[in-house]
């Protein structure tokens, strides 16, 4: 059966080139999507100012996380923690250096310290001279710096002996330039080099590491000297080889879990529509040769050398477009991975990879919805009774089966079991969590009774159509509801592009919309003050708190806190914002219902209500956190807030949070006008105030926008991968209908030669692709309303999303335009020759 599977697959060069279309694709989007993950789980960037030394210690960015009460709990039983991750550097003791030194194998051991700065405008990182040689830089003029002297690169254009002005920290200091260094490599960010004393101060961390490099002696095993060290360093991270660069770059690792996150879904919601889309089309190209199945059963062929060959015909196609998708899918993948970086998704030091392993997946993931959907193929057709099989051939095949309704039933169920969930539980932009998969299980469900759902469709549609059109509609529906099967097979997909483009679209841009409207009712600054060098100087507000005509100022920084005691099961990081007591009150406008923010001052908190409430803690009492560095502190609760539901942050004095972030300050700060002022004179003042520092000024539009351009981020993201999916669909479609309208050349000809001009046809086949059209979109739109009605109910309290009206109208436009394209243009070009050639010729 394999040689005549060969055979037919000659013969039958339509629906060849259908299935493969179908499987490449899905296998391609697939494998792109594995080289993703790869480049995720390794999370590999190569080490440029660290690369000399071959060990590299770091701080511990997780901490241990109950799953349970602590109180219930016994702290050996490691199987009840979890790794929580830190979102912000965890540093090293400096005292870690000297105990490395006494480590048998370790050769010599050197701190780093980085910190961000700007020469001129140009930024760079600082660092200590002592850890040039972790790179190694070599001085190829000069002298190493003393305090208050620099080293510079070669790149700089400086010489020994000139001036150059340094802004670190909100500050702006003058060094004398001691000496020019260079590097045997390429390095991303420009160094400045200080003395040991200048780059402590300056830092802002005296006394603490952001890495520490260990140096082996010749000959030494790296591998067993990283296990002594490793010993010595109790809860630090001690890497070797490329995850040096870890080290370095710490947002590699935060981007690769970013990526494996991205790619899962995308790359599972590809394999979801893949299995549709392979056996849409493959069911469809059975149905178009049931005759010549009919009559093999009939000539004696038996039901399994049926199956056989039918499924044969299938991997041959699924081999050769699964081979050629392996090929080309780390091209798809690396370009991809561009967009990711070429947007701010990913770091551009993150080394892109995609091995074998995705390939495989891909090709596996595509193979197993050729074998499933060859196998239901060919079942029905290899269960047909031989003194059937004409008749069989010649009407519409049963289509609900008791897999297909059982199927459908789980998936309604899911979905609306997830519905309830998100309306019942749910609050806030969380709710998308349980909306987006339900989605999922609503195209599923429809996809299975498609064919009857379209056939009612049909029906109710059949009225205005026939009005609009005449008989030309007329015979439209009559070809619609006698082929519905082959109807279905082109639903299908338009169904699955409107669906899941018009509900993930309209999540992410409800989503994003209150995320806007929550930052703008909570900010009520006109103007906000920046840091062009890493972070604001904590002077500066009362420098402009003094400044005529500003109500009130306030350091505002961001984070995350975890919660330790009172329990919480759910906590997996709670958002967290500082600000200065003193003008907290002017610059946000978040309601207080218990309590004062004036009292944020030392070690206190203000809790959201909601919080309060679940917590059973309210003003006066105390609430243990871990910051985002790790470090654990007590905090009284001073105030009770009312803020927006599912935007909940916890206040903190700006102070107290601050330090405990990466960069160590606050990296804005906001500024209210006094009512009498005008914001844009009070705009001008401000920079008036703060000239000569490393900052820059904004009104209010500036920080609304830069909050919209982080949202923006994410969007974009979810934009770009359901823009593959969809246009995945969209091919799907079009091969879908223009394989069931090349195969109707012999049809249009009887139409022909019955009296039929080809004019008629043309029209007929238009009203026949619109109403494909128009089911899909009906279909589509019933999904995407089970997903987005429960969230836009719980989130935005409104059974509309939010988003312009032009992205759905985009949608159901193109995909009628398409539906309308891949049946007007075969059947154009099937019409082109005389009618009796057509009404003489086989279907292929």
């Amino acid at each position: 059966m394999l040689r005549l599977a060969f055979r037919t697959l000659r013969l039958r060069k339509g629906g060849f080139i259908g299935t493969f279309i179908a499987v490449f694709f899905g296998a391609l989007i697939v494998a792109s999507c594995g080289g993703l993950m790869e480049t995720g789980i390794r999370g590999n960037a190569e080490p440029q100012r660290l690369a000399a030394a071959p060990i590299v210690v770091t701080g511990g960015q997780t901490f241990e996380m109950p799953k349970e009460d602590p109180a219930s709990l016994d702290a050996d039983d490691k199987r009840k923690f979890e790794d929580a991750r830190l979102p912000e550097r965890v540093r090293l003791d400096d005292g870690l250096v000297s105990r490395l030194r006494t480590v048998p194998g370790v050769s010599d051991v050197v701190s780093e310290v980085s910190f961000p700065l700007t020469t001129g405008d140009q930024p760079a990182l600082g660092h200590a001279w002592d850890s040039a040689a972790l790179t190694p830089y070599a001085l190829v003029t000069g002298t190493a710096p003393a305090a208050g002297e620099v080293v510079v690169e070669s790149a700089s254009g400086l010489k020994p002996g000139d001036r150059v002005d340094v802004a670190a920290r909100g500050k702006v200091e003058s060094f004398r330039v001691a000496g020019v260094a260079g590097s045997p490599r390429s390095i991303t960010r420009a160094a400045v080099f200080f003395s040991a004393t200048d780059a402590a101060r300056l830092s802002g961390y005296p006394g603490k590491a952001d890495a520490i490099g260990v140096f082996t002696v010749p000959g030494a095993d790296v591998e067993a000297v990283q296990a002594k060290v490793a010993g010595v360093a109790t809860g630090a991270n001690v890497l070797t080889g490329i995850d040096r660069g870890v080290a370095e770059f710490p947002e590699a690792d935060t981007s690769g879990t970013n990526l494996i996150v991205i790619a899962g879904v995308a790359g599972g919601l590809s394999v979801m529509v893949a299995m549709f889309v392979v056996a849409s089309t493959l069911s469809l190209s059975t149905q178009q040769r049931s005759r010549e199945l009919a009559l093999m059963r009939a000539i004696g062929t038996t039901p399994r050398q049926l199956r056989r060959m039918v499924l044969g015909e299938a991997l041959v196609v699924g081999l050769l477009a699964t081979a050629l998708a392996a090929v080309l899918g780390p091209f798809l993948g690396e370009w991809l991975f561009g967009q990711l970086v070429e947007n701010g998704v990913a770091p551009a030091v993150l080394r892109f990879y995609q091995g074998w392993l995705p390939a495989v997946v891909g090709a596996g993931a595509a193979m197993l919805a050729v074998f499933i959907a060859a196998f239901v193929a060919g079942r029905r057709a290899g269960k047909i009774r031989p003194t059937e099989a004409l008749a069989e051939a010649a009407v519409t095949r049963r289509w609900l089966t008791p897999t297909r309704f059982v199927v459908a039933a789980l998936c309604f169920g899911g979905g609306t079991a997830l519905a309830i969930v998100t309306v019942a539980v749910m609050t806030g932009p969380i709710a998308a969590s349980t909306a987006g998969p339900a989605v999922i299980l609503w195209a599923i469900g429809v996809a299975m009774i498609t064919p009857g759902v379209a056939k009612v469709t049909t029906a109710i549609l059949q009225w205005p159509m026939r009005l609009l059109g005449g008989i030309d509609a007329r015979l439209a529906v009559l070809n619609t509801r006698a082929g519905i099967v082959r109807a279905a097979g082109a639903v299908t997909p338009i169904m699955l592009a409107v669906g899941i483009a018009t509900a993930n679209i309209y999540l992410q841009t409800t989503q994003q919309e209150l995320a806007n409207q929550a930052f703008t009712e909570d900010v009520r600054a006109d103007a906000v003050i920046g840091s062009a060098a890493g972070g604001l100087s904590p002077d500066l507000v009362q420098r402009i708190q003094a400044v005529p005509g500003v109500a009130g100022a306030s350091e505002y920084v961001t984070s995350s806190v975890f919660l330790e005691a009172p329990y919480d099961s759910s906590d997996d990081g709670r958002p967290a914002i500082g600000l200065t007591a003193s003008g907290a009150n002017a610059t946000i406008d978040t309601k207080v219902t218990q309590g004062d923010l004036k009292a944020l001052t030392g070690r206190t908190v203000a809790l959201p209500d909601v919080y309060a409430k679940d917590f059973d803690r309210g003003v006066g009492d105390t609430v243990s956190l871990r910051l985002g560095d790790g470090t654990p502190v007590d905090v009284e609760v001073v105030a009770v807030t009312s803020q927006r539901r599912g935007f909940e942050s916890l206040l903190f004095p700006a102070d107290l949070l601050a330090p405990h972030t990466t960069a160590g300050l606050a990296p804005q700060l906001l500024v209210r006008a006094a009512p009498d002022v005008d914001p844009a004179a009070l705009t001008e003042r401000l920079r008036e105030a703060t000239a000569g520092l490393p900052v820059f000024v904004g009104d209010r539009g500036a920080l609304i926008a830069a909050h919209d351009k982080d949202q923006a981020v994410g969007a974009w993201v979810n934009y770009l991968l359901v823009g593959m999916i969809i246009a995945y669909t969209v091919i799907s479609v079009a091969n879908t209908l223009v394989m069931a309208t090349v195969r109707r050349r012999r049809e249009f000809g009887l139409q022909r030669l019955t009296g039929s001009t080809r004019a008629q046809v043309l029209r007929m086949a238009g009203f026949e692709g619109g109403l494909v059209a128009l089911t899909g979109i009906v279909l589509g739109t019933v999904v995407a309303a089970g997903s987005i009605i429960p969230f836009c109910l719980v989130a935005a309290d409104s059974l509309l999303p939010m988003g312009s009206p032009l992205i759905y109208l985009s949608i159901i436009g193109l995909a009628a335009a398409l539906a309308l394209v891949a049946t007007l243009v075969p059947a154009w070009l099937a019409t082109r020759g005389p009618a009796v050639d057509a009404a003489t010729s086989g279907s292929d």
